[in-house]
Formats: structure tokens, C-alpha cells, sequence
């Protein structure tokens, strides 16, 4: 018997616990939530679920009210039929609504990939709400927009963007072999080997197990692909806001679906204070390959911005 599987060895239990809540558009979120104190509202990305943010619940919640999101469609959460109920403006009216409905004005907004989408167009949409800024290998709106017209390598990262406008064939293939393209996606995203043990992949196949969860899922590039950021709205819309509170981006430097050089130059798209922080040995799921620096980078930026 060895001596992490020794009777004396108790394992710490996992802080956090579920709530539903609902929102006053009517719709129920599930998240995982942990802690006391100023609140933390993560967004995870695509296939993924709130256990993406498993590592940042563990070490955050010793000082923060951390919420991590079970997204609109995902999981527990309600998934409400039809592809215009997944636009960033629905989604960004479901952060701030969450927000109010745990009791807060505001919040610090951390999201990843599509997460990210959503954390960022908050911030630009509804700046009354969000105190701090984190996101995490999502590019900034205006740059994913300009990329995904004018940058040839990055049109071919995102070739699946187009291939989920197709009506049921993208639903069809990731269901195949109990989702194994949803869990080779996570899987072979990695840089680091061994991030995702057979119990973790088991969360993100239930997130998919709402027999309309996958298509919801699809749904946000199906409802954001022609307008939102993925198109150009014209200029004087929110997209060409400047983002005042305090920001960080934490990069993934070998990420798959998204090329280093959508980071490049961001500082005009500030007011306020704006950090990047490169993580070379990382690939797209950076918040589960790297937990401990990321967590490390995420507290000291806080630490360094306090809410005023």
C-alpha cells in the first residue's frame, strides 16, 4: 500500500457546493460555489462545465465568494430551445442578471474560450458590473473579429466555427462512441500529458447529458458566427468600447485553435490597467494544465487591483 493510498491519508474534501439559481429572465443556472468574501464569477468554455474551474475553486475560495458557472445550456442548467437565445447579448444579460440574483452589483469576471467570449463582451456590454477582468485563451472581441476576416492562418485554426453552422451533422459526430470527439478534444488540446484523469473526462460528458445540451452548445458559434463579434457590427457599437476596469489575460502559448498573435498590441483597447501573462509550456485548457500558476497569477493581480 503506498502512502498516498494509506488508511491514514484522509483526503481534503472538495469545497464546493451547488446552488440553482434563478434569474429573473427566468432562467436556472447551476454553479458550483465556494467560499466568503468578494465575488468571483467564472465562465468556462466549450465542451467543457463548471468543473473546468475545479483547481481556482480549491485555491480561491480561502478568500473569495468564487462562483463557477454552469453555463446556459450545459449540464444542470437550463437549456432554452433556439439558436438566438445563445447571443452574446442573451448571454451578457445572464452574467449581470447572475451577478444581482446572488446578491452582489458587481464582480470580478473570469472566463475561458468561450467563457472568455462572454466575460469579455461584459465588459464592454455592462462595465457597471464587472470590477476586475480575467480571461483566459479567449482573444479580445475586436481582434477575433478582424482575425477571422483578414488572417489566413487563423481562419484555418477555426474551420470548425464553420463546420457547427451545419444543422445536426456537428451534434451527430460528437455524440458518436459516447462523445469520444468532445473528450479527444480536451484530451489531445493538451500540452501537458495526463491533465484529465477518466473521472474528470466523466464531468464533461454529463455536461452533455441533456438530450438538447449539445446542440445548445453549438448554438453560441451558431448565434455569434454573421453578428456579434464574429462579423463587424459597424463602427460605434460596443465592440469599440474601451475596457476600464483592471484586466488580465493569462495565455496558453501552444494553443491549437488560437494563434499568440491575436494577444499582440491590445493596450489601446483600454482605459484602464491591462497585464498579460504567457505561459509557454501551456496549450488551450491552461487553467487545468497549469493550475498553480494560473492561480498564482490570478492572486497576485487581485491582490494588486483591491476592489476600491
Amino acid at each position: 500500500m503506498t502512502q498516498h493510498q494509506s488508511s491514514h491519508h484522509t483526503p481534503i474534501p472538495d469545497p464546493w457546493r451547488f446552488e440553482k439559481i434563478k434569474l429573473k429572465s427566468g432562467i436556472t443556472l447551476r454553479v458550483a460555489r465556494a467560499g466568503s468574501g468578494p465575488p468571483i464569477v467564472m465562465l468556462h468554455g466549450f465542451p467543457e462545465c463548471w468543473y473546468s474551474w475545479r483547481h481556482q475553486l480549491r485555491a480561491l475560495s480561502d478568500r473569495f465568494d468564487c462562483v463557477a458557472v454552469e453555463m446556459r445550456g450545459y449540464g444542470e442548467s437550463d437549456a432554452p430551445v433556439g439558436v438566438a437565445n445563445y447571443a452574446l447579448d442573451q448571454l451578457v444579460g445572464g452574467v449581470a442578471d447572475l451577478i444581482e440574483a446572488l446578491g452582489y452589483h458587481r464582480a470580478t469576471v473570469v472566463g475561458h474560450d468561450w467563457g472568455g467570449a462572454v466575460a469579455w463582451a461584459t465588459a464592454l456590454m455592462r462595465p457597471d458590473v464587472v470590477d476586475r477582468l480575467i480571461v483566459m485563451n479567449c482573444p479580445h472581441l475586436e481582434r477575433m473579429s478582424h482575425a477571422l476576416r483578414r488572417n489566413p492562418r487563423q481562419m484555418l485554426r477555426s474551420w470548425y466555427m464553420l463546420f457547427f453552422q451545419i444543422r445536426r451533422i456537428p451534434e451527430w459526430a460528437f455524440r458518436r462512441h459516447n462523445y469520444e470527439a468532445l473528450i479527444n478534444a480536451l484530451r489531445n488540446g493538451t500540452i501537458q500529458k495526463n491533465v484529465f484523469t477518466a473521472d474528470d473526462l466523466e464531468y464533461f460528458r454529463a455536461a452533455f447529458r441533456n438530450p438538447y445540451s449539445l446542440t445548445a452548445a453549438i448554438n453560441y458559434y451558431r448565434a455569434n458566427f454573421r453578428t456579434g463579434f464574429m462579423a463587424r457590427p459597424g463602427r460605434g457599437t460596443w465592440i469599440d468600447r474601451k475596457i476600464s476596469a483592471p484586466t488580465l489575460l493569462i495565455w496558453g502559448e501552444q494553443d491549437f485553435a488560437l494563434g499568440k498573435e491575436l494577444t499582440y498590441g491590445m493596450e489601446p483597447l483600454f482605459t484602464g490597467l491591462f497585464e498579460i501573462k504567457y505561459i509557454p509550456d501551456s496549450g488551450h485548457w491552461v487553467q487545468q494544465e497549469k493550475p498553480e500558476l494560473v492561480n498564482q497569477y490570478v492572486r497576485d493581480f487581485l491582490d494588486a487591483h483591491p476592489i476600491a
